[in-house]
């Protein structure tokens, strides 16, 4: 360690104890990465600062020292954002763990970066409120991180992404001053609303310390669905008719035949119906009367079958069988340990294009890699598509990556939906944002972070 390193460590120990330093490797070696495929890395030092003004010291004390440093929440990314790169320090958010505040009455809560998704969906529902962003890694993941992503999740057809759901923040910027924004209204047109260029910028530009995020009524009951298909154009009709006819509709997801005959072989389930069918939705309905919500979900059913929309129908009558009908489209953890390495891919298509889109790359990637699997599945309703393609040598996945992210740029989409570029995808990123809106990009980063110190080599 050079002595420039040493004095960073000894101005940061001084001012933090050095109980929030952790230097030992094997220790150490549990922030060598996140979810994704990129190389881990063990940092040389750990940082947990405990208070929003110690994230900021932090941030100072690297821009002082020349320091780069990358900003980790709960590790669940899966674009390498938040796995260490040689000679950086991991900067933790884990003990910003506190919920500030839930206002029972306007519907907010003000929460640390570090707190856990599932936590706070469990607190504020134990005072009668509801927040709405789901995700696998909910027992995880971190509300900062996931505002550092907009992570959208399944819900995001009724709530929206993560950017739909902050009212303000809190963020850390590289030359230690702290931009408290914790607005709580709705209604705020004083000027530039700059939470919007943390929110997305995948700690780029700063560290998000505190958010204020919107709350629901929590509702009282939920029905949820499965459809069989014939056709796309059907699943397009069908989720034009659910919203407009079902107002508690919070997730419509659909999964093509081959998603669904590989999720019934790693996890065991018997098929649903008893024939196959070219696609299978699953719809659900979250509003305050569960047996209101199954009558409303049915009678909407019944008709979209005699209209020819929906071919066959299942709708749980318990919470175990909405578990069962969930359990095909969450089946992707198992699929992903058995294609590997596969290529996976959380890509944003227009709607108008979908069809087409999964048709050439179907077949694209079938004349490429014949032996592999190639799976379609995703939230539609927003245009959120995701493809597992697999297993591939891991020579092909370049190739796979090349294939995939040029038939996105095709029909005008998103590379990525909800994972972020981290380092995984910011080769690909020509494809989906101009050079005018790169170079702008690059712009911000240099105002903001003039130094290069803070989460460098992600996105740019």
């Amino acid at each position: 360690m050079n002595s420039s390193f040493e004095a960073f460590l000894a101005a940061v120990t001084t001012e933090l104890g050095a109980e929030a330093l952790v230097r030992e490797p094997s220790i150490a070696s549990a922030f060598a990465g996140d979810w994704s495929e990129a190389p881990k890395v063990t940092p040389s030092v750990v940082i947990f600062p405990r208070t929003p003004q110690q994230v900021a010291m932090v941030l100072r004390r690297c821009s002082e020292f020349g320091q780069q440093v990358v900003v980790q929440g709960g590790l669940t990314g899966l674009a390498g954002g938040a796995t260490p790169r040689d000679s950086e320090v991991a900067l933790s958010l884990s003990k910003l763990s506190g919920i500030e505040s839930i206002d029972l009455v306007g519907g907010t809560a003000t929460v640390q970066a570090g707190v856990v998704l599932e936590t706070l969906q469990q607190s504020v529902e134990e005072q009668g409120w509801y927040f709405p962003l789901d995700l696998g890694a909910r027992g995880s993941c971190q509300v900062g991180g996931n505002a550092a992503v907009n992570a959208g999740g399944n819900r995001v057809i009724r709530y929206g992404t993560m950017r739909d759901l902050v009212l303000g923040i809190e963020v850390a910027l590289p030359d230690g001053r702290l931009l408290t924004m914790l607005n709580s209204v709705t209604k705020n047109t004083t000027g530039i609303d700059l939470k919007h260029l943390f929110i997305g910028s995948e700690g780029t530009l700063g560290v998000i310390t505190r958010l204020v995020v919107k709350l629901f009524p929590k509702p009282e009951g939920s029905c949820t669905a499965l459809c069989a298909l014939s056709s796309f154009d059907a699943a397009a009709r069908l989720i034009r008719l659910s919203r407009a006819a079902l107002p508690t509709l919070s997730a419509f997801e659909v999964m093509w035949s081959d998603f669904m005959t590989a999720a019934q072989e790693v996890t065991a389930l018997r098929p649903p119906f008893e024939q196959s069918y070219s696609l299978y939705v699953l719809i659900e309905c979250l509003g305050g009367n569960e047996s209101a919500e199954r009558q409303a979900l049915e009678a909407f059913l019944e008709r979209a079958m005699e209209a020819a929309v929906v071919d066959d129908a299942i709708v749980a009558q318990s919470l175990d069988d909405a578990a069962g009908l969930w359990a095909y489209r969450e089946s992707v953890g198992e699929l992903l340990s058995q294609m590997k390495p596969h290529a996976a891919f959380d890509v944003s298509v227009p709607m108008a294009s979908m069809e087409t889109f999964v048709k050439s790359t179907r077949q694209r990637l079938g004349e490429a890699f014949p032996g592999q699997r190639h799976l379609f599945f995703g939230h539609i309703g927003d245009g959120n598509l995701h493809v597992l393609s697999g297993p591939h040598d891991s020579a092909d996945l370049h190739r796979v990556e090349e294939l995939v992210y040029s038939s996105v740029r095709r029909v005008g989409g998103a590379i990525s939906a909800e994972h972020g570029i981290g380092i995984i995808k910011k080769e690909f990123l020509a494809y989906s944002r101009s050079p005018e809106e790169l170079t702008l990009m690059a712009e911000l980063k240099r105002l903001l972070d003039p130094h290069g110190t803070l989460n460098p080599g992600r996105i740019l």
